[in-house]
């Protein structure tokens, strides 16, 4: 009897043991796991904010170029005016005189 007791015992310290060895062994996976998905996000963030840069840069020159593109417009239109306004002015002053008087 007493050797059947010390078996039991000795299981049960033994399922103590081999319980608490999971138990730590579930821990330093759960660790592991953890700083893996640390790694992961760090990377992912990483990279997110690498491609935001290349972008932020794609669209600046992007509307750099439209910004160029609208002002040479404007300057071309205002050259265009100013010729319009040298060559036509006296007439323009003849007829609206014309028109008020007339």
């Amino acid at each position: 009897m007493q050797d059947m007791i010390r078996k039991i015992v000795e299981a049960d310290t033994k399922a103590k043991a081999l319980d608490e060895q999971n138990r730590r062994a579930a821990e330093k996976e759960k660790r592991q796991i953890e700083g893996e998905a640390a790694a992961i996000y760090e990377r992912y963030m990483e990279q997110a904010h690498e491609e935001i840069a290349k972008n932020d840069a794609y669209l600046e020159k992007r509307m750099e170029r439209k910004l160029r593109d609208v002002t040479a417009r404007q300057e071309s239109a205002l050259i265009k005016l100013k010729s319009d306004f040298e060559q036509n002015r006296d007439r323009w002053v003849d007829e609206i005189v014309s028109r008020v008087v007339g």
